[in-house]
């Protein structure tokens, strides 16, 4: 290794690219999620998935991944979760328009009994909408980005997370 020391700039192109490779590497491409941390047989986070969702656009802008390799990856998250099962069952993956905060990485069912979370819900639905106005171009594609986006961001029940108080609750 060089002694020479990088700029700047340079240290923060490869800190975002290699932020970048671990969203690349540790998706499940059929559905989207990213695992929660590289151990053996660790689910997904929702929190994490999110952060994709919002990193893909970023990594077009910087050159580390083609628009059409994050639109794919992009709807292939969005589709799993609007047609992901939602309701009271003990292994579904959300409720209310609410996700676990865990999910298995290929089924996308709950994990470990964890709960209902509205901030990792949070999280997951600010990086649908990031992608939603991101993808901005006249394509089937993109125009579906927008559609899941907006769909599942007007699913969370968000009066129903309040559990009758004044404030969202954490989770259940």
């Amino acid at each position: 290794m060089s002694s020479r020391k990088l700029t700047v700039d340079a240290e923060l192109e490869k800190l975002q690219r290699e932020t970048f490779g671990y969203f690349l590497h540790e998706t499940n491409p059929a559905n989207g999620l990213v695992i929660d941390k590289t151990a053996p047989d660790w689910p997904s986070s929702i929190a994490a998935t999110g952060l994709a969702l919002a990193c893909y656009p970023v990594s077009v802008e910087r050159g580390f991944m083609s628009r059409a390799a994050a639109v794919e990856r992009t709807l292939a998250t969005l589709r799993f979760f609007w047609n992901s099962p939602q309701g009271s069952e003990p292994d579904a993956t959300g409720f209310q328009g609410f996700y676990y905060h865990f999910l298995d990485m290929q089924t996308g069912r709950r994990a470990w009994q964890c709960e209902l979370s509205t901030v990792d819900t949070a999280f997951l639905l600010a990086g649908a909408l990031t992608a939603a106005v991101y993808f901005d171009v006249a394509t089937a594609d993109e125009h579906e980005i927008r559609t899941l986006a907006d769909a599942l961001y007007r699913r969370a029940d968000w009066q129903w997370a309040q559990d009758g108080g004044a404030t969202v609750t954490h989770g259940w």
